[in-house]
């Protein structure tokens, strides 16, 4: 009765696959009763085989500038990975994960600042401006 509780092995669970396409493969190889052998269908030429290379695309699907740039944040990105396993843990510290995670913002938070910061700063200072002048902006 244990035994029903268990999940079965990996090898177990690949075993009743191998069986079950072997089945699959014997009852489609027999012909049914009374019915005569059907003639195979000739084999496709037009499947890509995976070992196939396949041509380069005629438009490329991210530009050069594009592609450069995640080229250099990987760059970036595998060169920290490197530097936090040199590095032991901090104890009350972030773990590797969250140093990663804050290194590949730092790039991004600052093409959002340089393009934004500038039009919220005019914003709020117009505002203080207004309150203490005590005109709307």
């Amino acid at each position: 009765m244990a035994e029903l509780n268990q999940e079965p092995s990996m090898e177990e669970i690949l075993a009743s696959i191998k069986r079950v396409i072997a089945e699959d493969g014997r009852v489609a190889a027999r012909p049914a009763r009374g019915s005569r052998p059907a003639e195979a269908p000739p084999p496709e030429d037009d499947v890509l085989e995976l070992s196939d290379p396949i041509g380069e695309p005629a438009m490329p699907l991210v530009s050069e500038d594009a592609a450069a740039a995640s080229r250099q944040s990987l760059a970036a990105l595998s060169a920290l990975r490197e530097r936090n396993e040199a590095a032991p843990m901090p104890a009350g510290g972030d773990g590797p994960l969250e140093a990663l995670v804050r290194e590949m913002l730092k790039p991004m938070l600052k093409e959002w600042l340089d393009a934004h910061l500038p039009e919220i700063v005019e914003q709020l200072v117009a505002r203080e401006v207004a309150r203490i002048t005590g005109k709307s902006f």
